[in-house]
């Protein structure tokens, strides 16, 4: 395990451990679509993974960096991926014009889903832009721009600026 993934409290479970499965996360989300409707849905997912994603970018001491640091890629990298919580592998991040622009691959969101599925990142948006909102401290609107399940090799995600 990498030493600067996010650092645990405390392990939540004594047997089974922190992690839990793809197929339950997806059974979180399905279900919440269907008790919420899609759009109240995503809006709960987003705004949850937005929380999510500002606690990891304070944990890892991200707050203020800015985008341009070499750091945060490799950072998130291993926080958020095969070493850390497993939630996505960040590519990059680059400021495109007015916007960031951010690569991932193997999001949670997407995982299992078949080509072609119309299923939008929903948590790891927000959660990604809950980071980027902590290193930037500005505030953001993020979509999702191409999905690896409909032909990208990425799923990428745009955000801009808002206040």
């Amino acid at each position: 395990m990498s030493t600067v993934a996010i650092p645990a409290v405390n392990q939540l479970r004594a047997e089974l451990g922190d992690f839990s499965s793809i197929i339950c996360f997806r059974a979180l989300v399905t279900g919440t679509e269907e008790a919420l409707g899609e759009k109240a849905a995503a809006i709960a997912l987003i705004s949850a993974g937005r929380n999510r994603g500002k606690q990891v970018a304070q944990q890892l001491g991200l707050t203020g960096k800015g985008i341009d640091s070499g750091e945060i890629v490799t950072l998130l990298q291993e926080a958020l991926g095969k070493d850390g919580t497993r939630l996505c592998i960040i590519e990059k991040i680059a400021e495109v014009g007015e916007s960031i622009v951010v690569h991932c691959r193997e999001t949670i969101c997407s995982a299992g889903e078949p080509q072609g599925s119309p299923r939008k990142l929903t948590f790891t948006l927000g959660a990604v832009q809950g980071v980027v909102e902590q290193v930037t401290g500005k505030r953001l609107r993020g979509k999702q721009i191409e999905s690896v399940l409909r032909g990208s090799s990425h799923d990428v995600l745009e955000f801009e600026v808002i206040g």
